[in-house]
């Protein structure tokens, strides 16, 4: 095959390994004899395809030094093809754990709880183009599902997810260094959610609540549930190993004041102080055995095949300053979660309410 046809499949395989990382910045390419023999062709075949590389900028050829890869591969080059690239790679270990006999189901929802952990570690930049939502607070396992649809469904915006916890997330409003904030934080004097704390964190500004959905909380436990656990007053148990979430979280503050209000010493838990910063993270502790109860949503739960007692139903908003309310961001943001398909979604996650998905209560 001596046609355009076979050179061009010589540059398509070279730049995917170039684009992907294979083939390292500043490392040379394989002798043209050498890559004669690979692909079965002449010696000119390869030279316009090194060519056709050199003329697209990934490499650079000296007479006696042979053909390199350039040190620094070109923004308008890099992106798209480092897509094409990542796809690629993605469709082989699709093909890979499917032919194992994992459903697409099981692959996607564990795609998320991979991103969550990676989020985790993740922070929100100050300054972003105006097509990008800096969020910051609150994890939720619905937010990878809400940020991967609302960027298919809005090509040109997308969402920035970094879990701080909610105190977190007001606390990066309040610094200027989001533009939304996940919230769930119970305030136990007046039995209301975020509204107390907004005001404490945010005061005299204007804001808008945009419920994400209700969801249900509670002991996450092994499957089977072996020590018979049902209650806050089971982890003070002989053998039971806590893991927790960290200070700051909403989840934290309603456990402690649950505490509080059973009188139940938290130096009496074991592992109270092994704080988890996701839902996940507490999910996955358990399932490997770090742990044997948990506190968390009944989707981490679920995303791991694991047993869950639940405690209490919380409302989680988006909380979103009433200067970034009319960014177009937002008004596609708030226009997709009101949709049916999204609601539809979110409950198929198991464990929300979306009844009130969508609806906004202002606080002034």
């Amino acid at each position: 095959m001596e046609s355009s046809h076979l050179y061009q499949q010589i540059v398509s395989s070279i730049r995917d390994d170039i684009l992907s990382g294979v083939i390292k910045p500043g490392a040379s390419l394989p002798p043209m004899r050498k890559m004669t023999e690979q692909w079965g062709c002449t010696t000119g075949t390869i030279m316009r395809a090194y060519q056709e590389l050199a003329h697209q900028g990934l490499v650079v050829s000296h007479v006696g030094k042979g053909t390199k890869v350039v040190e620094q591969i070109p923004e308008q080059t890099q992106n798209p093809m480092r897509r094409a690239a990542l796809f690629n790679r993605m469709e082989a270990f699709l093909l890979e754990i499917m032919t194992a006999g994992y459903s697409p189901d099981e692959v996607e929802q564990s795609l998320r709880v991979a991103l969550d952990r990676w989020r985790t570690f993740s922070s929100a930049p100050e300054e972003t183009p105006p097509n990008i939502l800096r969020f910051v607070g609150s994890h939720d396992p619905s937010l990878a599902l809400i940020a991967s649809q609302y960027h298919e469904n809005n090509p040109k915006l997308s969402l920035h997810l970094s879990f701080t916890g909610s105190l977190g997330g007001l606390i990066a409003l309040a610094e200027k260094k989001a533009d939304l904030a996940g919230c769930h934080l119970w305030d136990e004097n007046t039995d209301t959610y975020n509204e107390p704390f907004i005001r404490k964190l945010l005061p005299g500004q204007k804001v808008a609540m945009l419920t994400l959905a209700h969801r249900r909380v509670g002991l996450i436990l092994p499957e089977g549930n072996p020590l018979g656990i049902k209650s806050l007053k089971d982890l003070t148990k002989s053998g039971v190993h806590f893991a927790n979430r960290q200070q700051g979280s909403g989840t934290r503050v309603w456990l402690d004041a649950q505490l509080r209000s059973l009188k139940i010493n938290p130096s009496s838990i074991s592992g109270y102080d092994e704080e988890k910063m996701t839902h996940s993270e507490v999910a996955r502790a358990i399932s490997k055995g770090q742990a044997n109860a948990g506190i968390g949503v009944e989707t981490a739960a679920m995303s791991f095949g694991l047993d869950f007692k639940p405690l209490t139903t919380e409302r989680y908003d988006l909380i979103i300053p009433s200067e970034k309310w009319e960014n177009e961001s937002v008004q596609a943001l708030k226009k997709w979660l009101s949709a049916k398909q999204t609601k539809s979604a979110i409950n198929n996650l198991g464990g929300y309410d979306t009844s009130q998905t969508g609806a906004v209560t202002w606080v002034a």
